[in-house]
Protein backbone atom coordinates (compact mmCIF):
# COMPACT_ATOMS: atom_id res chain seq x y z
CA UNK A 1 0.00 0.00 0.00
CA UNK A 2 1.57 3.39 -1.25
CA UNK A 3 1.01 6.94 0.09
CA UNK A 4 -0.43 8.97 -2.16
CA UNK A 5 0.99 12.96 -3.00
CA UNK A 6 -0.66 15.88 -3.96
CA UNK A 7 1.17 17.35 -6.66
CA UNK A 8 0.40 20.82 -8.70
CA UNK A 9 1.04 20.79 -12.72
CA UNK A 10 0.28 23.90 -14.82
CA UNK A 11 -2.19 25.12 -11.87
CA UNK A 12 -3.86 21.58 -11.96
CA UNK A 13 -4.12 19.12 -8.85
CA UNK A 14 -3.42 15.60 -9.23
CA UNK A 15 -3.61 12.56 -6.99
CA UNK A 16 -0.19 10.47 -7.57
CA UNK A 17 1.39 7.58 -5.35
CA UNK A 18 4.54 8.50 -3.88
CA UNK A 19 6.46 6.07 -6.28
CA UNK A 20 5.21 7.56 -9.38
CA UNK A 21 6.26 10.38 -7.75
CA UNK A 22 9.21 9.93 -7.01
CA UNK A 23 9.77 8.90 -10.97
CA UNK A 24 8.21 11.93 -11.51
CA UNK A 25 10.40 14.40 -9.68
CA UNK A 26 13.49 12.35 -10.76
CA UNK A 27 12.25 12.68 -14.42
CA UNK A 28 11.77 15.98 -14.33
CA UNK A 29 14.84 17.22 -12.64
CA UNK A 30 17.05 15.63 -15.09
CA UNK A 31 15.11 17.61 -17.68
CA UNK A 32 15.74 20.63 -15.77
CA UNK A 33 19.79 19.54 -15.66
CA UNK A 34 19.73 19.42 -19.68
CA UNK A 35 18.28 22.94 -20.08
CA UNK A 36 20.63 24.19 -17.15
CA UNK A 37 22.39 26.44 -20.16
CA UNK A 38 20.09 26.98 -22.17
CA UNK A 39 18.36 30.28 -22.68
CA UNK A 40 14.68 30.56 -22.09
CA UNK A 41 15.05 26.94 -20.18
CA UNK A 42 12.45 28.70 -17.27
CA UNK A 43 9.92 29.06 -19.89
CA UNK A 44 10.72 25.92 -21.79
CA UNK A 45 10.09 24.03 -18.32
CA UNK A 46 7.28 25.33 -17.81
CA UNK A 47 5.94 24.29 -21.15
CA UNK A 48 6.95 21.01 -20.31
CA UNK A 49 4.88 20.57 -17.24
CA UNK A 50 1.82 21.84 -18.93
CA UNK A 51 2.61 19.44 -21.80
CA UNK A 52 3.07 16.66 -18.91
CA UNK A 53 -0.34 18.18 -17.12
CA UNK A 54 -2.35 17.84 -20.20
CA UNK A 55 -1.19 14.02 -20.97
CA UNK A 56 -1.59 13.13 -17.16
CA UNK A 57 -5.62 14.74 -17.87
CA UNK A 58 -5.71 12.53 -21.05
CA UNK A 59 -5.23 9.16 -19.14
CA UNK A 60 -7.56 10.31 -15.82
CA UNK A 61 -11.23 8.60 -16.12
CA UNK A 62 -11.81 10.83 -13.21
CA UNK A 63 -10.52 14.05 -10.43
CA UNK A 64 -10.19 11.49 -7.54
CA UNK A 65 -8.08 8.57 -10.10
CA UNK A 66 -4.49 8.58 -8.55
CA UNK A 67 -1.65 8.25 -10.87
CA UNK A 68 0.27 5.62 -10.95
CA UNK A 69 3.84 4.54 -11.88
CA UNK A 70 2.14 2.99 -15.11
CA UNK A 71 0.89 6.77 -16.10
CA UNK A 72 4.20 8.33 -15.71
CA UNK A 73 6.23 5.37 -17.67
CA UNK A 74 3.46 5.87 -20.82
CA UNK A 75 4.16 10.51 -20.25
CA UNK A 76 7.78 9.60 -20.27
CA UNK A 77 7.72 7.80 -23.16
CA UNK A 78 5.58 9.97 -25.05
CA UNK A 79 7.70 13.22 -23.77
CA UNK A 80 11.29 11.44 -24.48
CA UNK A 81 13.75 11.13 -22.23
CA UNK A 82 16.35 14.03 -20.80
CA UNK A 83 19.23 13.54 -23.45
CA UNK A 84 17.16 13.92 -26.08
CA UNK A 85 17.10 17.67 -24.85
CA UNK A 86 20.40 17.97 -24.73
CA UNK A 87 21.30 20.05 -27.57
CA UNK A 88 23.15 23.00 -28.93
CA UNK A 89 21.61 27.01 -27.42
CA UNK A 90 21.54 27.50 -31.23
CA UNK A 91 18.97 25.95 -31.77
CA UNK A 92 16.76 28.15 -30.10
CA UNK A 93 17.97 30.79 -31.78
CA UNK A 94 16.70 32.59 -35.45
CA UNK A 95 19.97 31.49 -36.93
CA UNK A 96 19.56 29.07 -39.68
CA UNK A 97 20.33 25.95 -39.21
CA UNK A 98 22.20 23.37 -41.29
CA UNK A 99 19.94 20.74 -43.10
CA UNK A 100 21.49 17.43 -43.81
CA UNK A 101 22.15 16.18 -46.67
CA UNK A 102 21.07 12.17 -45.76
CA UNK A 103 17.86 11.77 -47.87
CA UNK A 104 14.37 11.97 -46.12
CA UNK A 105 12.98 8.82 -44.45
CA UNK A 106 10.40 6.75 -45.99
CA UNK A 107 7.33 7.62 -44.82
CA UNK A 108 4.67 5.74 -42.01
CA UNK A 109 1.58 5.86 -41.81
CA UNK A 110 -0.13 6.84 -38.56
CA UNK A 111 -3.10 9.05 -37.24
CA UNK A 112 -2.34 12.57 -36.90
CA UNK A 113 -4.31 13.37 -33.05
CA UNK A 114 -2.89 16.68 -32.88
CA UNK A 115 -4.64 18.05 -36.47
CA UNK A 116 -7.64 15.78 -35.90
CA UNK A 117 -11.16 16.39 -36.01
CA UNK A 118 -12.66 13.20 -35.19
CA UNK A 119 -9.58 10.63 -35.31
CA UNK A 120 -6.83 12.18 -37.42
CA UNK A 121 -7.20 9.79 -40.22
CA UNK A 122 -7.35 12.17 -42.71
CA UNK A 123 -4.59 14.05 -41.23
CA UNK A 124 -2.66 11.00 -41.16
CA UNK A 125 -3.42 10.00 -45.01
CA UNK A 126 -2.40 13.65 -45.63
CA UNK A 127 1.03 13.34 -44.15
CA UNK A 128 1.41 10.20 -46.17
CA UNK A 129 0.26 11.01 -49.20
CA UNK A 130 1.95 14.31 -49.42
CA UNK A 131 -1.32 16.43 -49.87
CA UNK A 132 -3.06 18.65 -47.54
CA UNK A 133 -5.46 17.12 -44.91
CA UNK A 134 -8.28 19.38 -46.16
CA UNK A 135 -8.47 17.58 -49.28
CA UNK A 136 -8.64 14.23 -47.69
CA UNK A 137 -11.51 15.15 -45.37
CA UNK A 138 -13.61 16.95 -49.17
CA UNK A 139 -12.66 13.66 -50.47
CA UNK A 140 -14.38 11.56 -47.41
CA UNK A 141 -17.60 13.08 -47.59
CA UNK A 142 -17.90 12.74 -51.64
CA UNK A 143 -16.90 9.18 -51.32
CA UNK A 144 -19.59 8.61 -48.43
CA UNK A 145 -22.24 10.10 -50.19
CA UNK A 146 -21.74 8.57 -53.29
CA UNK A 147 -21.52 5.01 -51.72
CA UNK A 148 -24.54 5.62 -49.63
CA UNK A 149 -22.59 5.69 -46.57
CA UNK A 150 -20.75 2.73 -46.89
CA UNK A 151 -17.16 4.73 -46.65
CA UNK A 152 -17.77 5.38 -43.69
CA UNK A 153 -17.37 1.89 -42.43
CA UNK A 154 -14.10 2.07 -44.11
CA UNK A 155 -13.21 5.18 -42.01
CA UNK A 156 -13.78 3.37 -39.20
CA UNK A 157 -11.39 0.67 -39.98
CA UNK A 158 -8.86 2.59 -40.85
CA UNK A 159 -9.33 4.30 -37.83
CA UNK A 160 -8.96 1.25 -35.82
CA UNK A 161 -5.99 -0.40 -37.77
CA UNK A 162 -3.77 2.85 -37.91
CA UNK A 163 -1.89 3.93 -34.68
CA UNK A 164 -1.96 6.75 -33.77
CA UNK A 165 1.42 9.28 -33.87
CA UNK A 166 1.87 9.52 -29.90
CA UNK A 167 5.73 9.88 -29.69
CA UNK A 168 7.67 12.65 -31.36
CA UNK A 169 10.17 9.84 -33.41
CA UNK A 170 6.45 8.57 -34.95
CA UNK A 171 5.80 12.10 -35.27
CA UNK A 172 8.37 12.52 -37.51
CA UNK A 173 8.05 9.03 -39.49
CA UNK A 174 4.57 10.19 -40.19
CA UNK A 175 6.12 13.37 -42.29
CA UNK A 176 9.60 11.53 -43.19
CA UNK A 177 11.45 13.48 -41.14
CA UNK A 178 14.89 12.00 -39.62
CA UNK A 179 14.96 10.59 -36.19
CA UNK A 180 17.60 12.87 -34.31
CA UNK A 181 18.58 15.33 -31.50
CA UNK A 182 17.77 18.41 -34.18
CA UNK A 183 14.30 17.13 -35.27
CA UNK A 184 13.23 15.69 -31.69
CA UNK A 185 14.05 19.07 -30.19
CA UNK A 186 12.36 21.64 -32.87
CA UNK A 187 9.27 19.70 -32.44
CA UNK A 188 9.23 19.53 -28.82
CA UNK A 189 9.80 23.39 -28.96
CA UNK A 190 6.94 23.66 -31.43
CA UNK A 191 4.63 21.52 -29.06
CA UNK A 192 5.05 23.64 -26.00
CA UNK A 193 5.09 26.60 -27.82
CA UNK A 194 1.71 25.77 -28.87
CA UNK A 195 1.05 23.86 -25.28
CA UNK A 196 2.29 28.02 -24.05
CA UNK A 197 -0.26 29.75 -25.44
CA UNK A 198 -2.89 27.65 -24.85
CA UNK A 199 -2.02 27.33 -20.85
CA UNK A 200 -1.20 31.26 -20.55
CA UNK A 201 -4.67 32.00 -22.14
CA UNK A 202 -6.80 29.27 -20.40
CA UNK A 203 -9.16 29.60 -17.59
CA UNK A 204 -8.18 27.37 -15.12
CA UNK A 205 -11.13 27.30 -12.96
CA UNK A 206 -12.87 26.70 -16.42
CA UNK A 207 -10.54 23.81 -17.23
CA UNK A 208 -11.07 22.43 -13.75
CA UNK A 209 -14.52 22.32 -13.90
CA UNK A 210 -14.32 20.43 -17.32
CA UNK A 211 -11.70 17.83 -16.16
CA UNK A 212 -14.27 17.18 -13.62
CA UNK A 213 -17.36 17.01 -16.09
CA UNK A 214 -15.70 15.37 -18.83
CA UNK A 215 -12.28 14.85 -19.97
CA UNK A 216 -12.78 13.32 -23.25
CA UNK A 217 -14.75 14.39 -26.20
CA UNK A 218 -17.72 12.49 -28.08
CA UNK A 219 -15.64 11.17 -30.33
CA UNK A 220 -13.15 9.64 -28.43
CA UNK A 221 -15.41 8.11 -25.73
CA UNK A 222 -17.15 6.54 -29.23
CA UNK A 223 -13.56 5.01 -30.30
CA UNK A 224 -13.43 3.81 -26.97
CA UNK A 225 -16.15 1.94 -26.70
CA UNK A 226 -15.88 0.21 -30.11
CA UNK A 227 -12.13 -0.54 -29.06
CA UNK A 228 -13.69 -2.28 -26.11
CA UNK A 229 -15.90 -4.42 -28.11
CA UNK A 230 -13.03 -5.29 -30.59
CA UNK A 231 -11.01 -6.50 -27.69
CA UNK A 232 -13.55 -8.33 -26.39
CA UNK A 233 -14.02 -10.03 -29.70
CA UNK A 234 -10.50 -10.14 -29.96
CA UNK A 235 -10.33 -12.18 -26.58
CA UNK A 236 -12.52 -14.25 -27.14
CA UNK A 237 -11.11 -15.35 -30.73
CA UNK A 238 -7.92 -15.98 -29.05
CA UNK A 239 -9.80 -18.12 -26.18
CA UNK A 240 -10.39 -20.25 -29.17
CA UNK A 241 -7.91 -20.50 -30.81
CA UNK A 242 -6.16 -21.54 -27.79
CA UNK A 243 -8.63 -24.03 -27.40
CA UNK A 244 -8.55 -25.50 -30.58
CA UNK A 245 -5.11 -25.55 -31.27
CA UNK A 246 -4.04 -27.40 -27.59
CA UNK A 247 -7.04 -29.80 -28.24
CA UNK A 248 -5.46 -30.75 -31.66
CA UNK A 249 -1.88 -30.91 -30.67
CA UNK A 250 -3.14 -33.04 -27.10
CA UNK A 251 -4.51 -35.26 -29.30
CA UNK A 252 -2.20 -35.43 -32.33
CA UNK A 253 0.45 -36.58 -29.66
CA UNK A 254 -1.85 -38.61 -28.11
CA UNK A 255 -2.35 -40.26 -31.41
CA UNK A 256 1.44 -40.42 -32.46
CA UNK A 257 1.92 -42.28 -28.85
CA UNK A 258 -0.61 -44.85 -29.76
CA UNK A 259 0.56 -45.25 -33.35
CA UNK A 260 4.17 -46.03 -32.32
CA UNK A 261 2.95 -48.30 -29.84
CA UNK A 262 0.27 -50.70 -32.16
CA UNK A 263 2.73 -50.12 -34.76
CA UNK A 264 5.50 -52.08 -33.21
CA UNK A 265 3.28 -54.70 -31.80
CA UNK A 266 0.91 -55.14 -34.55
CA UNK A 267 -1.80 -54.44 -33.12
CA UNK A 268 -5.29 -53.18 -34.34
CA UNK A 269 -6.38 -51.53 -37.28
CA UNK A 270 -2.89 -50.50 -37.53
CA UNK A 271 -2.64 -53.46 -39.44
CA UNK A 272 -5.27 -51.77 -42.13
CA UNK A 273 -2.29 -49.77 -43.63
CA UNK A 274 -0.65 -52.57 -44.63
CA UNK A 275 -3.62 -53.69 -46.79
CA UNK A 276 -4.02 -50.77 -48.50
CA UNK A 277 -0.62 -49.34 -49.07
CA UNK A 278 0.76 -50.01 -52.19
CA UNK A 279 3.92 -47.95 -51.85
CA UNK A 280 5.72 -49.60 -49.53
CA UNK A 281 6.51 -46.82 -47.30
CA UNK A 282 7.10 -48.01 -43.74
CA UNK A 283 4.45 -46.48 -41.70
CA UNK A 284 6.33 -44.73 -39.17
CA UNK A 285 7.69 -42.28 -42.17
CA UNK A 286 3.41 -41.45 -43.03
CA UNK A 287 2.88 -41.23 -39.35
CA UNK A 288 5.01 -38.45 -38.49
CA UNK A 289 4.59 -36.78 -41.93
CA UNK A 290 1.08 -37.06 -41.18
CA UNK A 291 1.81 -35.72 -37.52
CA UNK A 292 3.70 -32.59 -38.45
CA UNK A 293 1.05 -31.69 -41.66
CA UNK A 294 -1.45 -31.13 -38.88
CA UNK A 295 0.35 -30.10 -35.87
CA UNK A 296 2.13 -27.22 -36.65
CA UNK A 297 -0.82 -24.99 -37.99
CA UNK A 298 -2.66 -26.49 -34.79
CA UNK A 299 0.84 -25.07 -32.75
CA UNK A 300 0.52 -22.16 -34.71
CA UNK A 301 -3.27 -21.52 -33.53
CA UNK A 302 -2.59 -22.42 -30.31
CA UNK A 303 0.65 -18.96 -30.09
CA UNK A 304 -1.56 -16.67 -32.14
CA UNK A 305 -4.17 -17.38 -29.34
CA UNK A 306 -1.45 -16.76 -26.37
CA UNK A 307 -0.36 -13.46 -28.39
CA UNK A 308 -3.96 -12.05 -28.45
CA UNK A 309 -4.48 -12.72 -24.59
CA UNK A 310 -0.94 -11.99 -23.25
CA UNK A 311 0.53 -8.70 -25.55
CA UNK A 312 3.65 -9.09 -23.79
CA UNK A 313 4.40 -13.07 -24.79
CA UNK A 314 7.79 -13.08 -26.13
CA UNK A 315 8.56 -14.79 -29.94
CA UNK A 316 9.34 -18.20 -30.67
CA UNK A 317 12.04 -16.26 -32.76
CA UNK A 318 12.57 -16.13 -36.59
CA UNK A 319 14.40 -19.40 -37.01
CA UNK A 320 12.18 -21.33 -35.07
CA UNK A 321 9.33 -20.26 -37.15
CA UNK A 322 11.20 -20.69 -40.59
CA UNK A 323 12.42 -24.22 -39.79
CA UNK A 324 8.75 -25.00 -38.90
CA UNK A 325 7.68 -23.49 -42.21
CA UNK A 326 10.86 -25.35 -44.07
CA UNK A 327 9.28 -28.98 -41.92
CA UNK A 328 5.71 -28.33 -42.58
CA UNK A 329 6.33 -28.02 -46.85
CA UNK A 330 8.48 -30.73 -46.59
CA UNK A 331 5.72 -33.01 -44.97
CA UNK A 332 3.55 -31.41 -47.28
CA UNK A 333 4.96 -32.03 -50.38
CA UNK A 334 6.02 -35.75 -48.88
CA UNK A 335 2.22 -36.47 -48.37
CA UNK A 336 1.52 -35.24 -52.23
CA UNK A 337 3.78 -37.66 -53.42
CA UNK A 338 2.47 -40.42 -51.42
CA UNK A 339 -0.97 -39.96 -51.98
CA UNK A 340 0.13 -39.91 -55.92
CA UNK A 341 2.29 -43.21 -55.69
CA UNK A 342 -1.28 -44.47 -53.75
CA UNK A 343 -3.79 -43.55 -56.56
CA UNK A 344 -0.89 -44.47 -59.21
CA UNK A 345 -0.72 -48.15 -57.76
CA UNK A 346 -4.57 -48.68 -58.94
CA UNK A 347 -4.99 -46.93 -61.64
CA UNK A 348 -5.20 -49.63 -63.95
CA UNK A 349 -8.42 -52.58 -64.36
CA UNK A 350 -7.91 -55.81 -65.68
CA UNK A 351 -9.00 -59.29 -65.47
CA UNK A 352 -7.96 -63.13 -65.36
CA UNK A 353 -11.01 -65.15 -66.88
CA UNK A 354 -11.25 -68.68 -66.66
CA UNK A 355 -13.85 -70.83 -68.71
CA UNK A 356 -14.98 -74.47 -67.13
CA UNK A 357 -17.63 -77.21 -69.26
CA UNK A 358 -19.92 -79.33 -67.97
CA UNK A 359 -21.57 -82.12 -70.02
CA UNK A 360 -24.91 -83.37 -68.74
CA UNK A 361 -25.70 -86.81 -69.20
CA UNK A 362 -29.42 -86.76 -68.39
CA UNK A 363 -30.33 -83.00 -69.73
CA UNK A 364 -33.98 -83.10 -68.56
CA UNK A 365 -33.24 -83.64 -64.87
CA UNK A 366 -33.69 -80.55 -62.97
CA UNK A 367 -30.20 -79.02 -62.08
CA UNK A 368 -30.09 -77.69 -58.47
CA UNK A 369 -28.66 -74.28 -57.72
CA UNK A 370 -26.98 -73.98 -54.74
CA UNK A 371 -24.78 -70.69 -52.87
CA UNK A 372 -22.53 -71.51 -50.25
CA UNK A 373 -21.77 -68.88 -47.59
CA UNK A 374 -18.83 -67.51 -45.86
CA UNK A 375 -20.14 -67.27 -42.68
CA UNK A 376 -16.70 -69.36 -41.66
CA UNK A 377 -14.60 -66.85 -42.12
CA UNK A 378 -17.00 -63.59 -41.10
CA UNK A 379 -17.11 -65.59 -37.58
CA UNK A 380 -12.98 -65.26 -37.94
CA UNK A 381 -12.75 -61.59 -39.21
CA UNK A 382 -10.55 -58.94 -37.45
CA UNK A 383 -11.32 -55.93 -39.38
CA UNK A 384 -13.10 -54.77 -42.10
CA UNK A 385 -12.55 -52.49 -45.44
CA UNK A 386 -15.68 -51.97 -47.21
CA UNK A 387 -16.83 -54.99 -48.36
CA UNK A 388 -13.72 -56.90 -47.83
CA UNK A 389 -12.99 -58.42 -44.20
CA UNK A 390 -9.38 -59.87 -42.93
CA UNK A 391 -9.83 -63.15 -41.46
CA UNK A 392 -8.40 -66.71 -41.06
CA UNK A 393 -8.67 -70.05 -43.66
CA UNK A 394 -8.68 -73.39 -41.72
CA UNK A 395 -4.92 -73.49 -41.70
CA UNK A 396 -4.94 -70.51 -39.46
CA UNK A 397 -3.49 -68.11 -42.52
CA UNK A 398 -4.60 -64.51 -42.67
CA UNK A 399 -6.58 -64.32 -45.84
CA UNK A 400 -8.75 -61.35 -47.10
CA UNK A 401 -12.18 -62.65 -47.99
CA UNK A 402 -15.05 -60.38 -49.74
CA UNK A 403 -18.84 -61.06 -50.94
CA UNK A 404 -18.26 -59.11 -53.73
CA UNK A 405 -19.48 -61.65 -56.19
CA UNK A 406 -22.19 -61.19 -59.03
CA UNK A 407 -24.21 -64.25 -60.66
CA UNK A 408 -25.50 -63.96 -64.46
CA UNK A 409 -27.70 -66.73 -65.83
CA UNK A 410 -27.54 -66.89 -69.53
CA UNK A 411 -28.03 -69.27 -72.48
CA UNK A 412 -25.57 -71.56 -73.84
CA UNK A 413 -24.71 -71.81 -77.37
CA UNK A 414 -24.29 -75.63 -77.03
CA UNK A 415 -25.51 -78.57 -75.10
CA UNK A 416 -22.80 -78.18 -72.51
CA UNK A 417 -22.71 -76.30 -69.13
CA UNK A 418 -20.43 -73.47 -69.74
CA UNK A 419 -18.91 -72.20 -66.19
CA UNK A 420 -17.48 -68.87 -67.00
CA UNK A 421 -15.34 -66.73 -63.91
CA UNK A 422 -14.27 -63.05 -64.46
CA UNK A 423 -11.40 -61.95 -61.58
CA UNK A 424 -11.23 -58.35 -61.40
CA UNK A 425 -8.52 -56.34 -59.90
CA UNK A 426 -6.76 -52.64 -59.74
CA UNK A 427 -3.14 -52.71 -60.25
CA UNK A 428 -0.35 -49.92 -61.01
CA UNK A 429 -0.42 -51.37 -64.19
CA UNK A 430 -2.30 -53.56 -66.70
CA UNK A 431 -0.21 -56.55 -66.25
CA UNK A 432 0.11 -55.81 -62.43
CA UNK A 433 -3.76 -55.77 -62.17
CA UNK A 434 -4.09 -59.33 -64.15
CA UNK A 435 -1.52 -60.57 -62.46
CA UNK A 436 -3.46 -59.61 -59.20
CA UNK A 437 -6.62 -61.00 -60.34
CA UNK A 438 -4.73 -64.39 -60.98
CA UNK A 439 -4.12 -64.45 -57.27
CA UNK A 440 -7.86 -64.53 -56.41
CA UNK A 441 -9.42 -67.72 -55.53
CA UNK A 442 -12.81 -68.63 -55.86
CA UNK A 443 -14.51 -72.30 -55.98
CA UNK A 444 -17.52 -73.68 -57.47
CA UNK A 445 -18.42 -77.68 -58.27
CA UNK A 446 -20.77 -79.52 -60.08
CA UNK A 447 -22.24 -82.54 -58.24
CA UNK A 448 -24.49 -84.82 -59.45
CA UNK A 449 -27.40 -82.28 -60.76
CA UNK A 450 -26.08 -79.56 -57.93
CA UNK A 451 -24.56 -76.64 -58.76
CA UNK A 452 -22.54 -75.20 -56.12
CA UNK A 453 -21.37 -72.00 -56.35
CA UNK A 454 -19.59 -69.61 -53.41
CA UNK A 455 -21.05 -66.22 -53.29
CA UNK A 456 -17.80 -65.27 -52.04
CA UNK A 457 -14.11 -64.79 -53.08
CA UNK A 458 -10.57 -64.85 -51.14
CA UNK A 459 -6.60 -63.87 -51.19
CA UNK A 460 -3.64 -64.01 -49.54
CA UNK A 461 -3.36 -60.84 -46.94
CA UNK A 462 -0.36 -59.60 -49.41
CA UNK A 463 -1.87 -59.08 -52.13
CA UNK A 464 -3.51 -55.72 -50.27
CA UNK A 465 -6.86 -54.70 -51.10
CA UNK A 466 -7.10 -53.53 -54.41
CA UNK A 467 -10.88 -53.84 -55.20
CA UNK A 468 -10.47 -57.48 -56.17
CA UNK A 469 -14.38 -58.54 -57.32
CA UNK A 470 -15.51 -61.93 -59.33
CA UNK A 471 -18.06 -62.21 -61.70
CA UNK A 472 -19.63 -65.71 -62.43
CA UNK A 473 -21.39 -66.14 -66.03
CA UNK A 474 -23.59 -69.37 -66.11
CA UNK A 475 -24.21 -70.39 -69.32
CA UNK A 476 -27.47 -73.24 -69.50
CA UNK A 477 -28.86 -75.81 -73.00
CA UNK A 478 -31.96 -73.95 -74.04
CA UNK A 479 -34.31 -76.06 -72.34
CA UNK A 480 -33.50 -77.30 -68.69
CA UNK A 481 -35.14 -76.73 -65.77
CA UNK A 482 -33.32 -75.21 -62.82
CA UNK A 483 -33.93 -74.95 -59.29
CA UNK A 484 -32.36 -72.46 -56.45
CA UNK A 485 -32.27 -74.20 -53.58
CA UNK A 486 -31.31 -70.71 -51.31
CA UNK A 487 -30.65 -67.22 -51.58
CA UNK A 488 -27.31 -65.40 -51.01
CA UNK A 489 -26.53 -62.22 -48.59
CA UNK A 490 -27.79 -59.32 -50.91
CA UNK A 491 -30.26 -61.17 -53.46
CA UNK A 492 -28.99 -58.52 -56.48
CA UNK A 493 -25.94 -60.49 -56.81
CA UNK A 494 -27.91 -62.91 -59.10
CA UNK A 495 -28.72 -61.79 -62.32
CA UNK A 496 -31.77 -62.85 -64.28
CA UNK A 497 -34.07 -62.09 -67.19
CA UNK A 498 -37.41 -64.04 -66.88
CA UNK A 499 -40.76 -63.91 -68.79
CA UNK A 500 -43.04 -63.29 -65.63
CA UNK A 501 -41.30 -60.37 -64.81
CA UNK A 502 -40.03 -61.46 -61.42
CA UNK A 503 -37.93 -59.96 -58.81
CA UNK A 504 -34.03 -61.64 -58.89
CA UNK A 505 -34.90 -61.33 -54.80
CA UNK A 506 -37.82 -63.70 -55.64
CA UNK A 507 -36.77 -66.25 -58.27
CA UNK A 508 -35.81 -68.41 -55.59
CA UNK A 509 -39.41 -69.27 -54.94
CA UNK A 510 -40.00 -70.95 -58.39
CA UNK A 511 -38.97 -73.47 -60.79
CA UNK A 512 -37.43 -72.45 -64.19
CA UNK A 513 -36.82 -73.60 -67.34
CA UNK A 514 -33.60 -71.83 -69.75
CA UNK A 515 -35.06 -70.33 -72.83
CA UNK A 516 -33.75 -68.16 -75.65
CA UNK A 517 -31.72 -65.25 -75.42
CA UNK A 518 -31.05 -66.19 -71.68
CA UNK A 519 -34.70 -65.62 -70.75
CA UNK A 520 -35.48 -67.82 -67.89
CA UNK A 521 -39.08 -69.05 -68.36
CA UNK A 522 -41.32 -70.19 -65.11
CA UNK A 523 -42.40 -73.47 -64.73
CA UNK A 524 -44.53 -72.86 -61.49
CA UNK A 525 -45.57 -68.70 -60.96
CA UNK A 526 -48.78 -68.31 -60.74
CA UNK A 527 -51.30 -66.36 -63.30
CA UNK A 528 -52.08 -63.25 -62.47
CA UNK A 529 -56.14 -62.70 -62.41
CA UNK A 530 -56.93 -60.48 -65.05
CA UNK A 531 -60.44 -58.89 -64.92
CA UNK A 532 -62.40 -56.47 -66.84
CA UNK A 533 -65.91 -54.76 -66.36
CA UNK A 534 -68.20 -53.12 -67.67
CA UNK A 535 -71.44 -52.06 -65.79
CA UNK A 536 -73.29 -55.70 -65.10
CA UNK A 537 -70.87 -57.24 -68.00
CA UNK A 538 -67.61 -58.59 -66.58
CA UNK A 539 -64.58 -60.68 -68.39
CA UNK A 540 -62.89 -62.70 -65.58
CA UNK A 541 -59.47 -64.84 -66.66
CA UNK A 542 -57.82 -66.48 -64.05
CA UNK A 543 -55.75 -69.64 -63.12
CA UNK A 544 -58.91 -71.61 -63.69
CA UNK A 545 -59.94 -70.22 -67.35
CA UNK A 546 -61.99 -67.60 -68.65
CA UNK A 547 -65.83 -66.43 -67.29
CA UNK A 548 -67.73 -63.82 -69.61
CA UNK A 549 -70.79 -62.33 -67.87
CA UNK A 550 -73.64 -60.74 -69.59
CA UNK A 551 -76.06 -58.88 -68.29
CA UNK A 552 -77.83 -56.39 -70.51
CA UNK A 553 -81.73 -55.39 -71.44
CA UNK A 554 -83.38 -58.55 -68.86
CA UNK A 555 -80.97 -60.55 -71.38
CA UNK A 556 -78.25 -62.51 -69.28
CA UNK A 557 -75.49 -64.75 -70.72
CA UNK A 558 -72.57 -66.69 -69.65
CA UNK A 559 -69.41 -68.06 -71.42
CA UNK A 560 -66.93 -70.38 -69.32
CA UNK A 561 -63.60 -71.69 -71.08
CA UNK A 562 -61.57 -74.08 -68.58
CA UNK A 563 -59.86 -77.15 -68.91
CA UNK A 564 -63.09 -78.99 -68.43
CA UNK A 565 -64.37 -77.20 -71.79
CA UNK A 566 -66.72 -74.66 -72.84
CA UNK A 567 -69.83 -73.75 -71.13
CA UNK A 568 -72.59 -71.48 -72.49
CA UNK A 569 -75.93 -70.99 -70.78
CA UNK A 570 -78.09 -67.87 -72.14
CA UNK A 571 -81.18 -66.62 -70.66
CA UNK A 572 -83.72 -64.60 -73.11
CA UNK A 573 -87.14 -63.68 -72.13
CA UNK A 574 -86.89 -66.54 -69.86
CA UNK A 575 -86.09 -69.00 -72.01
CA UNK A 576 -83.01 -71.03 -71.14
CA UNK A 577 -80.57 -72.64 -73.44
CA UNK A 578 -77.36 -74.22 -72.80
CA UNK A 579 -74.32 -75.47 -74.61
CA UNK A 580 -72.13 -77.33 -73.29
CA UNK A 581 -68.41 -79.27 -74.96
CA UNK A 582 -66.30 -81.39 -73.41
CA UNK A 583 -64.46 -84.50 -73.56
CA UNK A 584 -67.55 -86.45 -73.99
CA UNK A 585 -69.12 -84.49 -76.97
CA UNK A 586 -71.59 -81.80 -77.63
CA UNK A 587 -74.85 -81.49 -75.14
CA UNK A 588 -77.70 -78.89 -76.38
CA UNK A 589 -80.26 -78.17 -73.59
CA UNK A 590 -83.05 -75.95 -74.88
CA UNK A 591 -86.31 -74.89 -72.20
CA UNK A 592 -88.64 -73.29 -73.76
CA UNK A 593 -92.33 -72.12 -71.86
Amino acid sequence: MNKTVNINLANILFHIDENAYNKMRRYLESVKRSFANTSGSDEILADIEARIAELFHEKLANERQVITTKEVDEVIAIMGQPEDYMVDEDIFDDEPVTTSKEPKRVKKLYRDIDAKYVAGVSAGLGHYIGVDPIWVRILWIVLTVGSGGSFALIYGLLWILIPEAKTTAQKLDMRGEDVNISNIERKVKEGFDEVADRVKNVDYEKVGNKVKSSGKTFFDTLGEIIMFFFKIIGKFVGIILIITGGAGLIAMLIGLFTVGVFDTVHLGPLNLYELVDASNTPFWIVAIVAFLLVAIPLFFLLYLGLKILITNLKSIGSVAKFSLLGLWLISFIAIIILGAKQASSRAFWDSAITDTEYYINSPNDTLNIAFTSNDLHWNRRTLNIGDMIVSYDDNGQEILSSQDVEFNFKTSKDSLIHIEVQKNSNGKSFLNARETAEKIDYEFRLEGNTLELDEFLTTRRENKFKNQEVRVFIYLPKGMKLKFLNTVDNCWRVNTKNDSKINDCDVYDFKWMMGNNGTLQCLDCPVKELEFSEDENRVKINGNGIDININENGEKGKIKINEDGIDIDVQDNGESFILKIDENGIRVDADEN
